[in-house]
Order: structure tokens, then C-alpha cells, then sequence
């Protein structure tokens, strides 16, 4: 039997039409992700030295989470979480290799190889995009394969294996960076990488889009901005953050944070656009304190793994909010499909979607994990606060649940607990005085590490001598 011809039409017209409107309820997505950015290098989130006037709004427009957390403390694993959802131990890149960091006199074990990008064969944020029509550019430092197109972004500016900008840093000519090499002598790399984004945002503005945006800055070398050095150095400092190359840093990734915003504004795309500000990781304490926060980047103490995070997505989060659950960068890959009406995919995750608590809603208490069995030299031996002066890391892993956070160490087996509660600056070691605190987080982190497979190093270094002392500088 034939369908008359006004029936087709009608079908074809109901189809395309919900279609249509299937795709203009897909948001924007724009993501930054600022290198090496301290919890507290920020305005919003009680920095009274960094002037950040445009991420201080954006804070009372969409929603700040005081309990952010980045899944690795140092650039590429915290990046390779992100950019596939998986924790560490499923991926392989634990740090920027090699993974026998520091004095071989001073490593008591030999330490898990490090994998220095992530395989072809693990879907990626920007993949699951493009499969529901987006268009992909990143814009700024990749660092987790030698090239972002074959992990599925269609537009790259400035990203490759690099983890820092290069011999000449900040200023053009740029040092080898994809899609930069024609720029202005004394162009600025946040400047630059701003614009192009703006651009991709405008070209883009008709159909949906995935800006991924991981600013160098302010990672090192430290170069700011002439005038805004000057604005610093006449500025008084306050709880060990003094450095006015550093804030002028800051101050200028806050600039342009604020050109991308008003763009969407003047657009018309704030409302159907979801932003995330947040940084890879914890900043380095040597340059810039993160007081109460113990530590800093390369360390598993709050200072190198909780981060500045505010999620704006005005079609669903009430504005001005703040919320305290302990959240960390691999929930972004299942709320992304969640957004995105994606159920499931080919592949283990080990976030969990937040946009019921963008939506005001709670999510279940979960714990949180870290695997690091690797070794990542100390930075600054008088600044770093870390467990001992030779190191940032030693091999271990971490667990943290209802504020309760549990430290392993594999080298001597030792355990560090604190209730976060009433000791964020993780000073007062509980181990000992709570054992069954103590044996209820091993048991969890030791049944996590199971199931994921994680390796432990157990082979001895030979090299190792319990008696080095490095020559003093």
C-alpha cells in the first residue's frame, strides 16, 4: 500500500523539525584549563593579591565548588584523565616522563614505566563530541599525544607533546607551536591563543561546538606583561603570594578569560553555552602559596591536586551558588555524555556525571583515588612542604572519602590519615590514634586497586643508598 504524498510530508517535516530542535538543545561547551593554577590564585576563591575581576564574576554566575579536584597532581596524567575519563592506573601516563625522578641514590624502588601518551584506542572528550555533530578546536597546550586532530579535534592552535611554551615562552616568535609560527614579534601566547578562539567561537556560532581551551600560562617560564609587572611590584603581597611576574600572569589569563566570555555575551550564546574554568592541578608553592593547603603541584596533599572550579550553564544552574562536594576532572567525561544524551560507551569510566548537582540535586558520597607510583623530584627544597625535602612524590596512592583522607607510601608501607574537617593543612597525622579509620580507608583503597589492575613497584633499586645526602646549593 502507497503513503499519500501530504502524509510523507508531513513526516518528513515533523522528523527534520524535531531534529532541529534536537540540536539547538545541545549546548556550546567551553572548557579552560589554566596550567598550574593554584587553588587560592584566584579572587573568588579568597586571593587578595590577584586582581581577577572577570573570573570573580563568573563565580556569581554560575556555580563554585570549594571541593574541586584535578586526578593527578602534575600536567599530562591530570590531562590524560580528563581527556579520557579513566584514572590513571587504566591509561598509564602517571607523570611527565621518565618516572625515576630525583637522585638515583635517594629511590628505594624502581618505579612503574611511565606511558608518555595515551593510545589511539581510547576514545576521547573531543570524540564523543564530534559523534553527535559538534565541531572540535583546541587552543593551547596538549601534552597527551603528539597530535590533538587524531584524537578528534578538527581545529588545532598550539598544541602538541610540549608541556611548556618553548625557548622563547611567552613572546613571538613562538618555538614549534602547531598553527603559530606567523605572529608578530612580541605577540603575547595568551593574547594569541585567545583570539583564535574567538575566531572558532564566531565561525562556529550557528551550529554547536567543544572549545577546549588549556592556556600554557601561568605555568613556566614566569613572563608578564611589562605594565602589569610594574601594577605588582607596587602592591603588597599577602600569605606567601608576592610574585608580581606571577600575577601579572594571572591577571592577563583573567583578561582574556573575560574577551571569551563576552563573546558568547555579544553572540547571543551565553544562555545555550556550558563553561568550565578550572586548572590541571595545584600550583607551585614556591611560587605561589596556597595557605591552609599543604604542598603544592607534584605533591598528593591538598595543595597539589585540589583546584579553582566554577561550571556556568545558565539553562540549568542557579546562579551565585556555591557547593561543597568533593568532586574531581574525570566527572566531566560522563556528565559531558549525560549533556549530550549519551548512555553509554565502549569503555570503563571512573568519574561520575555531576549535572544532577548542577541542577541543585545531590550525587551519592563516593571516595576519590589517586595512584602514583612514580617519583617526582622536590622543586624547591625550604618551599615545598612535602613529606620529605628530596621529593614532591614518592610512590604511593591516596584515598579520600567523607573527609577522611588516607595516604599509602610503597616504599616503607607508612600510612598518613587526616580528617580534612578540622585539619585541611594536613599536619596532624591520625593513623595511629584512629586505627579503625585507618583500616576501613586501606581496605577501600586496596580493593580500588584490584579492580583497576594498578601496578605497585616492588623491585628494589640497587643503586639505592640509605645514607645519601645531596650536596648542598
Amino acid at each position: 500500500m502507497s503513503i499519500p504524498k501530504n502524509i510523507l510530508l508531513y513526516i518528513f517535516l515533523f522528523v527534520g523539525i524535531n531534529t532541529l530542535i534536537g540540536q539547538t538543545e545541545l549546548p556550546n561547551v567551553v572548557y579552560i584549563n589554566v596550567d598550574d593554577l593554584g587553588y587560592k590564585d584566584v579572587g573568588f576563591m579568597g586571593s587578595t593579591y590577584y586582581d581577577t575581576p572577570n573570573l570573580n564574576t563568573l563565580a556569581t554566575e554560575g556555580m563554585v565548588f570549594t571541593n574541586g579536584y584535578a586526578a593527578a597532581a602534575n600536567c599530562a596524567p591530570s590531562r590524560a584523565c580528563f581527556m579520557t575519563g579513566q584514572n590513571t592506573p587504566r591509561h598509564g601516563v602517571y607523570t611527565v616522563s621518565p618516572s625515576a625522578r630525583g637522585h638515583k641514590k635517594s629511590r628505594k624502588l624502581i618505579p612503574t614505566k611511565n606511558i608518555i601518551h595515551i593510545t589511539s584506542e581510547i576514545q576521547t572528550l573531543a570524540e564523543i563530541f564530534k559523534s553527535k555533530g559538534y565541531t572540535t578546536g583546541t587552543f593551547g597546550k596538549w601534552h597527551v599525544s603528539n597530535n590533538p586532530l587524531r584524537d578528534g579535534f578538527d581545529v588545532n592552535f598550539g598544541g602538541n607533546y610540549k608541556g611548556n611554551p618553548g625557548k622563547n615562552g611567552y613572546t613571538a616568535p613562538y618555538n614549534q607551536l602547531p598553527n603559530l609560527d606567523i605572529a608578530p614579534e612580541g605577540e603575547n601566547l595568551t593574547d594569541r591563543l585567545t583570539s583564535e578562539t574567538i575566531k572558532f567561537i564566531t565561525q562556529n556560532k550557528d551550529k554547536p561546538f567543544f572549545a577546549y581551551i588549556p592556556f600554557y600560562t601561568v605555568h613556566t617560564p614566569l613572563m608578564g606583561k611589562t605594565k602589569l609587572v610594574n601594577k605588582y611590584k607596587n602592591k603588597q603581597g599577602s600569605n606567601g603570594q608576592n610574585n608580581p611576574v606571577f600575577a601579572a600572569m594571572v591577571e592577563n589569563m583573567d583578561t582574556n578569560v573575560g574577551k571569551i566570555l563576552a563573546t558568547l555575551k555579544d553572540l547571543g550564546l551565553e544562555k545555550n553555552t556550558l563553561v568550565v574554568f578550572t586548572s590541571d592541578n595545584g600550583g607551585i608553592r614556591a611560587i605561589s602559596n596556597q595557605t591552609p593547603l599543604r604542598a603544592g603541584k607534584g605533591s598528593y596533599y591538598e595543595g597539589g591536586t585540589r583546584v579553582p572550579l566554577i561550571v556556568k550553564y545558565p539553562k540549568i544552574i542557579q546562579s551565585g551558588l556555591t557547593n561543597n562536594t568533593p568532586v574531581i576532572n574525570l566527572d566531566f567525561f560522563p556528565t559531558f555524555m549525560e549533556v549530550l544524551n549519551i548512555n553509554s560507551i565502549n569503555q570503563d569510566l571512573d568519574g561520575v556525571s555531576i549535572l544532577p548537582l548542577l541542577k541543585g540535586k545531590t550525587i551519592n558520597e563516593r571516595p576519590l583515588f589517586w595512584h602514583f607510583p612514580i617519583y617526582l623530584q622536590a622543586y624547591n627544597q625550604k618551599e615545598d612542604d612535602g613529606r620529605d625535602p628530596l621529593f614532591r612524590t614518592r610512590p604511593g596512592s591516596t584515598v579520600l572519602y567523607k573527609n577522611w583522607k588516607l595516604h599509602h607510601y610503597f616504599e616503607d608501607g607508612d600510612l598518613e590519615l587526616y580528617n580534612l574537617t578540622t585539619d585541611l593543612g594536613e599536619r596532624n597525622d591520625l593513623s595511629k590514634v584512629n586505627p579503625t579509620k585507618t583500616k576501613e580507608l586501606y581496605t577501600m583503597l586496596k580493593s580500588w586497586r584490584i579492580e583497576l589492575a594498578a601496578e605497585i613497584p616492588e623491585e628494589l633499586n640497587p643503586e639505592f643508598d640509605s645514607n645519601y645526602k645531596p650536596k648542598k646549593k
